[in-house]
């Protein structure tokens, strides 16, 4: 796989790999970046879902949304380059792949929830509607699972 093995050449991989210290504010980074996402998500999930009802929604989700952008762009980021000190070893763990795909459902119902006028709708402070409800509880289950994938990769 000359692809992987030029991952794994790439002078940040390298700095990676020769540096434990470099590896450990890189993955310090990374979960910094889990911890903004699912920090917002959920609880931006849980309201919208009809809880944590003492929190107008046209207040705290315009925030909600913006840490999770920044913990998701972290988060991504990061992972990249901690996939990069050994590729394929990742390529052919499981836990990784099952994390990749869930990673991958979750950012496609981002996309699908927050194309839609309901979602920007229940934002204004509108009442939610049962599909923005359900792309909620899609969300929460589904950046949990990749949480669990994450965490599971080191155990396979």
């Amino acid at each position: 796989m000359p692809f992987l093995d030029w991952l794994a050449s790439w002078p940040g991989a390298v700095w990676l790999q020769q540096s434990g210290t470099a590896y450990l504010f890189v993955n310090a980074a990374h979960i910094l970046g889990i911890g903004l996402l699912l920090g917002a998500i959920l609880p931006l999930d849980l309201r919208l879902l009809g809880g944590l009802r003492a929190y107008p929604l046209a207040i705290i989700g315009p925030l909600l949304m913006r840490v999770a952008s920044t913990g998701l762009a972290l988060a991504l980021v990061t992972g990249l380059w901690l996939f990069t000190v050994n590729p394929k070893d990742y390529v052919s763990n499981p836990a990784f792949l099952a994390k990749l795909a869930l990673l991958a459902f979750a950012l496609v119902n981002i996309g699908l929830q927050h194309r839609g006028q309901r979602f920007r709708a229940a934002l204004a402070g509108n009442d939610v509607d049962p599909a923005v409800r359900a792309f909620a509880a899609s969300s929460a289950v589904l950046w949990l699972a990749v949480l669990v994938a994450g965490r599971w990769i080191g155990f396979v």
